[in-house]
């Protein structure tokens, strides 16, 4: 005799089902309305704290940008063989970071992985953020703020035309189109929710959520040209943001220095990119989840999805890490060779020993399910990793220039200056004051893609049910009769 229909539910749900849930199936779609909705009005406590301390590490960095300004570069340490240092290196490191939001949510809603759906949204709102904060780096780096339109490739009636040989210029090339295509992918992205916040707000936000709505209705066809819209984007995105980083890349490829002039660095900083960048996501991840009271949307199952794709990013970054250090130390350039044993054994060997260890040992813990279901455990790690990370960046700049090709060009105690400290802290206020402020003005979770979500599990659900009661060899065969 075969099982009631109740009983056969549940017997599915075994089955076909996960033990662990990506998400709960039976969350009404009220409740999730409600919940993000609610995190527009009354977060935690801990987001005022958030907020307030880096507006104080803001304005740090502006009273040391100030400073620069009146002063001069002088006082950041930058001279001669040092012209760069933690700016172009924090640059880089933002810049990269920015990459996976857009890209990772791109890639996953062209292959349909639908655990994405609650996370993508303040990814890409991430990358927004973090592209204006390294546009501030290529300004700062100017010294002469006042000429920044140097660094953008337009033409005008003065005929003074920007050095197209600068990679100032292909910087500011490469931010404002990615910039630019990223903001309108999230943009359009949001446009159902912004409905959904103009029907539930008052006052002057109804107002403002009425204007970005656009008059969203949820007809058919908005629904359809919204699909067609969407993935157009997706698919113009990914190769534009691997196109990107490519070309800071070329910024070091395109340099004679020796440690920069190597063929491997467009997929090198590709990788570090998207990895450092992954460790944003689980790190923001988990702030989000508390702040705003997130855990049935932000779930283990979802974190431990991450934690796996950090670890795949990590260990293609430490394969190309590892094809430059074989191909300099067997190649026949002595100069680069020398710039290598020089990273390890010199005044910068602690911080590069440091870097490999955080970027290329410590994400093995990420192989161990109790690392990557523990919250507190991956917070910390996913900070370390990013670390790492921004070693990795200045790594690459100080000690090159430290150590170049000619002999009476070596500098070896170029200490980063207060001031740079100072502006590089500083970006990292500037960078969480925004993102909180976009949380807490729009939706940092989709409501319809979540929706989406449970509508196609609970319609999986349902279809399975139905042919095991239907058909009871089926049953007998997946073990379910009595």
């Amino acid at each position: 005799m075969v099982n009631t229909y109740e009983e056969t539910e549940v017997a599915v749900e075994k089955k076909f089902v996960k033990k662990e849930h990506d998400i709960n199936a039976d969350i009404e779609w009220a409740k999730i309305n409600k919940d993000i909705l609610r995190s527009l009005e009354r977060p935690r406590a801990i987001f005022w704290v958030i907020f307030v301390a880096s507006f104080a590490l803001f304005m740090v960095g502006v009273s040391c940008e100030v400073y620069q300004y009146q002063t001069g570069l002088g006082v950041a340490n930058l001279d001669n063989p040092h012209v760069w240092g933690l700016y172009v290196a924090t640059f880089i490191w933002w810049i990269g970071m920015g990459h996976s939001g857009t890209l990772l949510s791109a890639l996953l809603h062209i292959m349909h992985a639908d655990w994405r759906k609650p996370i993508y949204r303040y990814s890409e709102a991430m990358t927004t953020f973090t592209l204006l904060t390294a546009a501030m780096f290529v300004l700062v780096h100017l010294g002469r703020i006042w000429q920044f339109y140097y660094v953008v490739a337009y033409p005008n009636e003065r005929w003074t035309w920007p050095n197209f040989q600068s990679p100032l210029v292909w910087d500011a090339t490469a931010i404002g189109t990615y910039l630019t295509s990223s903001l309108i992918f999230l943009y359009i992205g949001m446009i159902p929710d912004l409905a959904i916040c103009r029907d539930n707000a008052i006052g002057f936000r109804k107002k403002i959520y009425l204007f970005l709505s656009l008059g969203w209705m949820g007809t058919d066809r908005q629904w359809a040209n919204f699909r067609v819209t969407y993935l157009t984007l997706a698919c113009f995105l990914m190769p534009l943001a691997v196109s990107v980083h490519s070309i800071v890349s070329t910024d070091f490829a395109a340099s004679q220095q020796p440690g920069y002039h190597i063929t491997s660095f467009p997929p090198y900083f590709v990788a570090g990119a998207i990895y450092s960048g992954l460790a944003v996501i689980i790190t923001l991840f988990i702030v989000l989840r508390y702040t705003f009271r997130f855990e049935e949307y932000m779930t283990i199952p979802i974190l431990e999805k991450l934690a796996k794709l950090t670890f795949a990013a990590a260990m293609v970054w430490t394969y190309l890490n590892l094809i430059e250090y074989a191909s300099t130390w067997y190649g026949n350039d002595m100069y680069a060779k020398q710039a290598l044993i020089y990273r390890a054994t010199g005044n910068f060997a602690p911080f590069w020993w440091m870097m490999n260890f955080l970027g290329s040992v410590l994400p093995f813990a990420l192989a161990f399910k109790k690392v990557r279901t523990n919250i507190p455990v991956m917070l910390v790690l996913s900070i370390l990793l990013n670390f790492g990370m921004w070693l990795e960046r200045w790594m690459i700049i100080s000690p090159t220039l430290a150590h170049g090709i000619y002999p009476w060009t070596w500098d070896h105690d170029q200490w980063p200056s207060f001031v740079q400290w100072g502006i590089v802290a500083g970006s990292f206020g500037w960078f969480n004051m925004l993102f909180m402020l976009y949380c807490k003005i729009f939706p940092s979770i989709s409501m319809y893609e979540v929706k989406e979500m449970l509508y196609e599990r609970r319609s999986f659900k349902t279809k399975k049910v139905a042919e095991e009661v239907s058909n009871p060899e089926l049953a007998v065969e997946g073990g379910l009769a009595s």
